[in-house]
Parts: structure tokens; sequence; C-alpha cells
């Protein structure tokens, strides 16, 4: 059986903090790589010891610490597939990812210990919940009760078998898990070309910049493991305290979306005077397209040689990357394609483009594209063609093979780096009983990036205003997913057949811009 690399580091390193989960005005509490280790054999033979096994699905639900990080880990080794749970989802949203999933056991914070009572007793699968760092409700376990009387010993499975499935929205309306082998996150020569182009090393400190359900950060705090690196917690993102962990840690990594950073290269000159920040070596922009101005904002601040810029989704991983020279040389680009990578463009009648400057339908060809949707098989089929798949970007590459992202096929929303799908909010508008249909899409926004706009058409005699509509939005959908703004019309505009054409709802707030993503 091969050794778990937690094992090895714990021989080898076993001092070296592992974890830091470092709150302000709370003691500092941290897990060495020996206590990491042992502590995630202890959670692995006691999953096992209630019945869980070698591709079951376990969930996990939390704000970002040091439990709920350990937990990733004693899945791993109990062979298990790890499922995060977007802490922020309403009832109904958590409890159809739950059930949708087949989770079969659950690691919550206490603080969501009340979101599992109630919607558990409905999934008959999900026969253990587990709360730590708090107390249980009704029918839970502690993490106490969990691992009392449970050896501390790795459980009887191979190591590195388990997997991970995110859950990401979906154009018809309901989330889709991504499953994908951990070997494809930090075993494949692809990956170690990227880690290696990027510059990571053993001696890198990581914060997480973003909760940990998200794929990026949670993938990156994944490799600095695997890489035997520190990880720094920020539990809830502050500007000033992320801050604070960069000085305090000398942090050297992090992954962003834009909406952090900016809060952070905002701030009055002195408070950003307050803090060095000349350790950070590694900044990984992603999970939404960081504007040109952005950049410029974070290479006033931060070291210039720092700022690297991926593309890449929960999907299909790490796809192109832009490299601290070229920032500034060839603003809009989101790079070109990462070390074994192949990308390939396809125009509307499916013609592979590959002329300079025409934009086309962005496949890729990498180990990293994941396996398959869960329980959606044909919708994984539908966005292939042959050994390529796709997201649903547009994208164009100019005459150095650099790639520019220019519109979404999909209706998605990126908002402060939450993918946002508008079928999920048109699907919940749309059982008001005095709404007769909407249209939901993104409209340009300095700190989001695209605030979430609804155009909603309601029934006759209807007197509901946009109050009302957001309102009722909140009881239904995750706060993120909350229209920002609602206009009202008398009937959307469509084509002949009834196909809805949102590019013209979409159009008036998006003339002036470059591309139609923000």
């Amino acid at each position: 059986m091969a050794e778990d690399f937690l094992a090895s580091y714990a021989r080898g390193m076993g001092a070296k903090p592992a974890i830091i989960d470092d709150r302000p005005g709370e003691p500092v509490r941290s897990f060495s790589y020996a206590e990491l280790h042992r502590y995630s054999d202890h959670v692995a033979s006691a999953l096992h010891r209630r019945g869980v096994r070698p591709g079951d699905k376990v969930m996990w639900c939390g704000a970002n610490s040091i439990k709920l990080l350990a937990f990733t880990h004693a899945a791993r080794k109990a062979g298990c597939v790890a499922v995060p749970l977007n802490y922020r989802l309403s009832a109904e949203e958590a409890g159809y990812v739950v059930e949708n999933s087949d989770s079969v056991f659950a690691w919550v914070d206490a603080e969501y210990a009340g979101l599992f009572a109630a919607i558990a007793p409905g999934i008959p699968r999900l026969r253990t919940v587990v709360v730590f760092d708090g107390d249980a409700e009704q029918g839970q376990l502690t993490e106490a009760e969990l691992l009392d009387g449970v050896p501390v010993e790795p459980p009887p499975v191979e190591a590195g078998t388990g997997a991970t499935m995110i859950y990401t929205s979906g154009t018809t309306g309901k989330p889709k898990g991504a499953v994908r082998t951990n070997s494809a996150a930090s075993g494949t020569q692809q990956a170690q070309a990227l880690l290696e182009l990027i510059g990571y090393g053993p001696g890198d400190v990581y914060l997480t910049t973003g909760p940990l359900y998200h794929s990026g950060p949670g993938g990156f705090a994944g490799i600095a493991a695997v890489l035997g690196n520190t990880v720094v917690l920020q539990h809830h993102f502050d500007a000033e305290d992320w801050l604070r962990l960069v000085q305090t840690y000398e942090v050297s990594s992090t992954f962003s979306a834009p909406t952090p950073i900016r809060r952070v290269c905002t701030l009055p000159d002195e408070v950003f005077a307050r803090y060095d920040v000349s350790s950070m070596e590694i900044m990984i922009a992603n999970a939404a397209p960081w504007s040109y101005a952005l950049k410029e904002l974070y290479l006033d601040r931060f070291p210039e040689e720092s700022l690297w810029e991926v593309y890449g989704s929960t999907e299909m991983g790490v796809n192109t990357v832009l490299a601290p020279p070229d920032q500034r040389r060839k603003p809009g680009s989101c790079g070109r394609a990462a070390p074994y990578t192949e990308i390939a463009l396809f125009d509307d009648e499916g013609n592979r483009v590959t002329e300079p400057n025409q934009p086309g339908e962005l496949f890729v060809k990498a180990s990293s594209v994941f396996d398959t949707y869960y329980k959606a098989q044909e919708k994984y089929e539908s966005e292939q063609r042959g050994d390529f798949h796709t997201v649903g970007d547009i994208a164009y590459f100019d005459d150095e093979g650099f790639y520019f992202i220019c519109d979404r096929k999909k209706d998605m929303i990126i908002s402060g780096g939450m993918n946002i799908y508008p079928a999920e909010i048109e699907s919940a508008l749309e059982h008001h009983p005095e709404i007769f249909e909407a249209a939901v899409f993104g409209i340009p926004s300095e700190e989001w990036g695209e605030s979430v706009h609804a155009v909603v058409v309601t029934n006759d005699g209807s007197d509901l205003d946009g109050e009302a509509v957001m309102a009722y939005a909140r009881e239904h959908l995750a706060s993120y997913k909350v229209p920002r703004s609602i206009d009202f019309m008398a009937e959307l505009p469509k084509t002949g057949s009834g196909k809805l054409l949102k590019r013209e709802l979409r159009k008036p707030y998006w003339d002036g811009h470059e591309s139609g993503v923000l």
C-alpha cells in the first residue's frame, strides 16, 4: 500500500506548521504536520467505523477553519468523495445538493448545525451528521462522540484513492456535481509543470483568500499541502486583517477573485502602509477576470513579479497562464495555453478557428479536465468535441498566441468571483404567483465585476414592485444570487420561434465596453 504524503511529511518535518487558523481576538489554533497526519487518520478511521466506505460521498460545510480543512484530508485517506457545501445556500438549495450528491455523512461547523437539522430529516441516505467546534442538535453527533473509542490508525484504504465533487450551478436551473479524481489535482505531469512554471516550492506560505468550498481557494490549499507548505486560514474575509496575516506569517502565495483584492488595494494609504507585503511572491488572479485597472492597482501596491493570471474553471482546471512580464504588455489577455494543455476554438458552424483575432467557443484537452457530472453524463457529453471540453466561453487569440475571453456563450454571471447561473434565479422568480416570466443577466459593476439584474413580466393586475421581488428571491436563493436591480416590462423580446433574445436586454448595459464580460 502506497504511503500517504502526510505520513511522509509527519516523519520528515513533523513540527512544521501545516495549518494555522488565526482569527482576530481569539487564540491562534494550528496543526503541525505530525498533528494533521494523526488527526486526519483518527477521523478517517472513525468514518470507517461508521460504515463509510471508499467511494461514498461525504459532505463538509462551514467557514474556513482548521477542522474543516483537516477533514478534507481525512476524507481523502478514507477513499471518499469529498463534497463541499456552500454555506451561503438557502435551506432549499442546500437540501437539493445534499440529496442529489447521495452523501451518507456530513461534517458540519456548529454555526450550520441548524441548517442540517432542518434538511437532514428529509434525506434518509444521509446517515450521520457530525458537528465540530460547538454543540450538536438533536439527531446529530459531536466530534467528540464520533471519535470516542476509535483508535488513531490509518484506515484500511489505499492512499490517494479519494476524489472530490464540487457543485457548479447549471444553465438548466439545478447545480451539478463535477467529479474529479485527486490525481488530476496534484499528481499529473501537467500539474507539476504548471507549479514549476509559476515557481511554487516547499517553503511557500499559502493564505486562503476566499472560502474553501470554492474550487480555487480550496484547490490551491490542497496543492499547498501536497508541496508541504504552511496554509494560513482567514475565517471570513476582511481587507485589513488579510494584510495583517500576510505580514505576520510572511505569506508568499495566494489565489484571489478580483473583489477581495480590490478591497485590499483601495484601503486608505495610511492603513496599507502599516503592513509589509514584500513577502508576496505568487498572486494567482482568477475566479473572474481581473480588469486592467485592478491589475494596475495591485502592481502599485505589491511586488511587480508576483502577479500571475490563470484562466480555468471547476470543470477544466487551469487552462491558460499570463506571466508577470506580460501583465502590462497584454491588457485584457488571460495568457497562453498552460503546460500540456491544448486549446481549440470553434465557430458557430463547428469549424476550427485557425486565424488570429477571430472569436470562437473555447475548448480544452488536458488531464486537468474533470471526469463527469454526477448523474448528468449526457450534460458532460454535450459539452465535448472529441477529446475537447468546453464551459461555453468565447475567446480569440492574437498573433503571439495570447488568448482573450470576450463573451460567454452561456448566460453565466460572475459576481465577486462566484459563478451564478440565471436559470436558477429565473426558475425561483417564476414560482411567484404574480410573475409571468423573468429574464436574469449580468450588468457591469465596478466593485463586483458583474451584478445580477432581472427583468420581470408580471401577470395582469399585479402591483408587484422591485422590493417585493427581491424579498421573495431572498427566501429561496443564496444572498449572492438575489437580483441587485429589477426592471419591469410588458413582454420580453423573443424570436419568431419564441426564443428569448437576452442579448437585446443586455446590450444597453454593455455598450461602451470592449468585452461582454468583466
